[in-house]
């Protein structure tokens, strides 16, 4: 039994040792007015970073699905929060537009914008909708998962395998999450 749990020691070890640590940045929220910043997330179970934005219509499929996940495990620890990499790309990309899109969808956590694509490009984030999932620890934070929300975009009845719910689900069992990646599928990150 103890080497069973050596071995299972030294697995989850060298699992986070690979794990992508991940830089401080702050961000606008444009539904609080405040500045959202990774380095005060520290007493969060796990930070979930939506990249998204207003007129990808695999983003639009997806924010039920995300308010009803943050409904589940808001209260357990975890920080939900989108970020818009194409405000100012496109005309209707706008911190006016997220505001009205936050309150017709009844999202209660921060609608970041990241004008300059700063944290979309320290990620290496190519599409929209992408998830990240950082967990804070001794030595900083790290991403635990990334990738798509599930494997149905337009039907959430019909998604069979829930990605972001799993990795959450696991974070809170204290398990490492596996997948730990997932190929997301929507709309090109138009950079700039």
């Amino acid at each position: 039994m103890k080497k069973i749990f050596l071995f299972l020691l030294s697995f989850i070890m060298v699992s986070y040792s690979f794990s992508q640590r991940v830089e401080n940045f702050q961000l606008m929220d444009v539904v609080s007015g405040r500045e959202f910043s990774l380095a005060n997330q520290g007493e969060a179970k796990a930070v979930v970073l939506v990249f998204t934005s207003l007129n990808c219509p695999f983003s639009k499929l997806y924010e039920e699905r995300l308010v009803n996940l943050n409904s589940q495990f808001a209260a357990e620890g975890f920080v939900f929060a989108l970020i818009n990499p194409h405000v100012g790309i496109e005309e209707e990309e706008t911190a006016a537009g997220m505001r009205v899109r936050a309150s017709e969808r009844k999202m209660t956590f921060p609608f970041l914008e990241d004008v300059n694509q700063v944290v979309t490009k320290q990620f290496g984030i190519t599409k929209l909708p992408e998830v990240v999932v950082i967990t804070p620890g001794p030595t900083g934070f790290a991403v635990a998962y990334r990738g798509a929300i599930d494997n149905n975009p337009q039907m959430a009845e019909n998604a069979n395998i829930k990605y972001l719910e799993g990795a959450l689900t696991a974070i809170q069992n204290r398990r490492t999450p596996s997948p730990a990646s997932s190929r997301a599928v929507g709309c090109n990150v138009k950079l700039r």
